[in-house]
């Protein structure tokens, strides 16, 4: 039988390249963890610490570097990161060095209710738990609070707005629905009525509080309606 010496190469080095990948991937697999690289995405302060997110990459270990790499499952760890609630959204990847990296998207609070204990309501509607880390500067909400979307969407509102964000202080919600802010640096509260018609309403409020600024009357003002339709109704002290 004649022997083709063509084929015969061919198999032996396919044999050699499947030996080496699989040695170089064993070798990889079993390779530490080289270095842990936490980052967190958005430009809030931490809610939660960097510590504390290294505790939660592997749990049940004190040193994560000493982990073998076939020991990693990272959608485990993604999903543990995730039931953590400060964090929104967690990326996690190994590099081929062995570097451990978790890209952190927190929550965002939109506003603190005061409860027993007190919360966080973030962008989405959600609760959210009072960090011990860092306490967020968010209106304070009281009163009668309910899942309702338009309360969300007011406060999303208020701190999407430069003006709003800086001004209001406090809303509390009465039993019908109606919203009231208080200010920073001002006696007067704002009825904002149900919370619908926001842009008609934030629009009518600015040109209110411009106008009676420049002529000093703003002061004289205890509560400012936005409720009527296109009208603002000022009461004076």
């Amino acid at each position: 039988m004649k022997i083709n010496l063509g084929i015969i190469k061919f198999v032996a080095i396919l044999a050699l390249v499947g030996f080496l990948f699989g040695f170089a991937n064993n070798r990889n697999n079993h390779r530490k963890i080289a270095k842990i690289n936490v980052a967190f995405l958005d430009d809030n302060n931490p809610f939660i610490t960097e510590k504390t997110v290294n505790k939660l990459l592997i749990q049940n270990s004190s040193d994560i570097v000493n982990i073998g790499k076939e020991r990693l499952v990272l959608k485990e760890i993604e999903d543990r990161l995730q039931n953590n609630p400060m964090i929104k959204k967690a990326d996690v990847y190994l590099t081929i060095d062995g570097q451990l990296h978790a890209l952190i998207k927190q929550r965002k609070p939109i506003a603190r209710v005061l409860g027993s204990p007190n919360y966080y309501i973030d962008e989405d509607g959600k609760k959210m738990p009072i960090s011990q880390v860092y306490s967020a500067r968010v209106p304070l909400v009281t009163g009668f609070i309910k899942k309702e979307e338009s309360i969300v969407l007011l406060l999303n509102k208020i701190q999407e707005d430069a003006f709003f964000k800086k001004m209001i202080v406090g809303v509390k919600i009465s039993p019908n629905g109606n919203v009231t802010a208080k200010c920073r640096k001002h006696d007067f509260i704002i009825d904002f009525g149900r919370p619908i018609d926001l842009d008609r309403k934030f629009q009518n409020f600015k040109a209110f509080y411009h106008k009676t600024k420049q002529d000093s009357s703003l002061f004289s003002y205890n509560k400012i309606s936005l409720k009527f339709g296109n009208q603002v109704i000022a009461t004076k002290k």
